[in-house]
């Protein structure tokens, strides 16, 4: 199934409810790999026109599955939308398919869809590939879904399945990835949220910095406990990936993206002040992107890593 077929769509065949599933003794609770997202055992329809609908995300725009097994199937759903649009070719369908505004419309319902459509929208925004996908998701409006989300994450119930740690760090992922990506307007839109209502998302930043700044600081002292009884190896890679799973992956997203707002001058003002209240320095923040930019990864070809790295280090060095 390819993203086309993930996301297409016929308004005349939505079922009232986004569930069909009958019981069967049958492998009930075998899963299925997500990268198939084939329906599990239990899926039966009537016909093929009534499968199709079942089989892409927008029978749960405004619906909850109704039961387990209904929600394994939704999850290998959004899990199959990720891994397709880790190819080039596959952001472009999306963004043509109007994925952008079906995972927009779900982030503001509120149902338990909200969870798949964050982690979807984080894949198809991010890196080089993203940048049409970002520009297009300021314009229609996102920016008035996705900070509200960065400003409070929902509390923990049936209805959020994602652990606030995983919250945050999609929802940075996205900012972040809007601040990179973003240009002319739409990138000056972005900008002018963080100046809004007394900077109240700076302040937000700061204490998501600070949050994920005592995580790190707290595992590299358990790495460091460890490596000194010898029960970990110095392995540097290792230890790498270790304190980016303890938090280090959302600090260096955050302090992107306050290396990014801090262009402008009142923002970065704010955030110098509450670094001096809090006793901090922006020598952290400074160490925390170098390191970034010495680590990045394989998202695009060595062109585009050492332009990535320049980058850094230039907002760095203003910073």
């Amino acid at each position: 199934m390819d993203i086309g077929e993930l996301l297409s769509f016929k308004p005349e065949q939505t079922p009232k409810r986004p569930s069909d599933f009958e019981e069967d003794d049958e492998d009930s609770s075998e899963p299925r790999p997500v990268a198939t997202a084939e329906p599990p055992p239990k899926v039966r329809r009537d016909n093929a026109e009534s499968s199709n609908v079942r089989a892409n995300p927008q029978a749960y725009k405004r619906h909850d599955p109704s039961s387990t097994e209904e929600q394994e199937f939704m999850e290998n759903l959004f899990n199959s939308l990720c891994s397709a649009l880790m190819a080039t070719e596959n952001r472009d369908k999306f963004l043509k398919g109007e994925g952008l505004q079906l995972m927009n419309l779900m982030l503001r319902e509120k149902k338990l869809s909200r969870n798949g459509s964050l982690k979807v929208l984080d894949h198809a925004m991010s890196g080089p590939d993203g940048r049409d996908n970002c520009n297009k998701f300021v314009d229609i409006l996102g920016l008035r879904t996705i900070f509200p989300l960065f400003m409070k994450t929902p509390k923990r119930n049936k209805k959020r399945l994602l652990s606030t740690d995983e919250h945050e760090e999609h929802v940075v992922s996205i900012v972040a990835s809007m601040l990179r990506n973003c240009k002319g307007g739409q990138r000056q839109r972005m900008l002018t949220k963080f100046t809004e209502n007394d900077f109240e998302k700076v302040e937000r930043l700061m204490e998501l910095h600070f949050k994920y700044l005592d995580k790190v600081e707290i595992v590299d002292r358990e790495i460091d406990q460890q490596v000194s009884a010898g029960e970990i190896d110095e392995d540097e890679d290792a230890i790498y990936v270790k304190r980016l799973s303890g938090g280090l992956f959302t600090l260096q997203l955050i302090d992107y993206i306050i290396l990014e707002v801090s262009s402008t001058d009142v923002v970065k003002q704010r955030i110098l002040q509450i670094l001096n209240l809090r006793n901090a320095s922006m020598k952290t923040i400074r160490h925390v992107m170098r390191e970034y930019a010495g680590n990045l990864g394989d998202a695009g070809d060595s062109d585009w890593r050492e332009q990535e790295q320049a980058y850094i280090i230039q907002l760095v060095d203003r910073f």
